[in-house]
C-alpha cells in the first residue's frame, strides 16, 4: 500500500473530509435524535438547550480543522463540569475550547439561570453520548466528523452562520421552543 503525503491545502483531502463527515453524520443523526429524546426526558427544552450550546459551539470551534479529536471536545467537557461542581479540584489549565465553553454557558445562564443539577446531568450524560459515539480509538474524530457532517448536511444555513462567528466571536443564542429534530436556529447578537 502505497501512502501519499498530502498538503493540508490539498483539494483531494478536503472533499474526501467533507465526504466522510456526511457519511459518519448520518449515522450521527441517529443516534443524536434518540439523545436529544433521553435529554428531553431528563430536563425538558432546557436540557436539550444546554446540549445544543456544547453542539453548537463545538461545531463553530472545530469545522476548520480536520485534525483535530475527540479528546480535545471531551477534554474541553470535562473542566466545563468541573465548573458547576460546588468542589474546586486544581488540574492542568484548561485549553481554548474549555474557556470557550465556560464562556458561552456563563451567557446562557446569564440570559435564564440554569439549574446546576440538571446542568451536571446533561453534561455527564453529554460526555458518555460523545464517547460512546467516538468509539475506543484513542485518537477518534468520529464525533467530531458525525457532528459537523450532519449539521453541514441537515442545516448548511446553520453551518454557514456557525463558520462566519468562529472568526468574529458572536454567542450562540437559542430561542426557547425550538423543535426536537432540528436545532433552533442560531442568531448573532449585534
Amino acid at each position: 500500500m502505497n501512502k501519499i503525503t498530502c498538503p493540508p491545502d490539498c483539494v483531494y483531502l478536503n472533499s474526501n473530509n467533507e465526504y466522510q463527515q456526511k457519511r459518519v453524520g448520518v449515522h450521527f443523526e441517529q443516534d443524536r435524535r434518540t439523545f436529544y429524546r433521553e435529554l428531553l426526558d431528563l430536563g425538558g427544552e432546557r436540557a436539550t438547550e444546554v446540549f445544543y450550546v456544547l453542539e453548537a459551539l463545538t461545531y463553530r470551534f472545530f469545522q476548520s480543522r480536520p485534525d483535530a479529536q475527540d479528546a480535545e471536545v471531551i477534554d474541553g467537557l470535562k473542566h466545563l463540569r468541573q465548573s458547576f461542581s460546588p468542589i474546586h479540584i486544581p488540574g492542568a489549565a484548561p485549553t481554548a475550547f474549555a474557556e470557550e465553553l465556560k464562556k458561552e454557558y456563563k451567557t446562557l445562564e446569564d440570559r435564564q439561570p440554569l439549574d446546576t443539577t440538571m446542568v451536571t446531568q446533561v453534561l455527564d450524560r453529554a460526555s458518555q453520548f460523545i464517547q460512546g459515539f467516538s468509539g475506543e480509538g484513542l485518537r477518534s474524530n468520529r464525533f467530531l466528523n458525525g457532528l459537523i457532517g450532519y449539521i453541514k448536511l441537515r442545516h448548511p444555513d446553520v453551518a454557514e452562520q456557525l463558520a462566519r462567528q468562529a472568526g468574529a466571536g458572536g454567542r450562540i443564542i437559542i430561542p426557547s421552543g425550538a423543535p426536537l429534530e432540528d436545532p433552533p436556529p442560531i442568531v448573532q447578537q449585534p
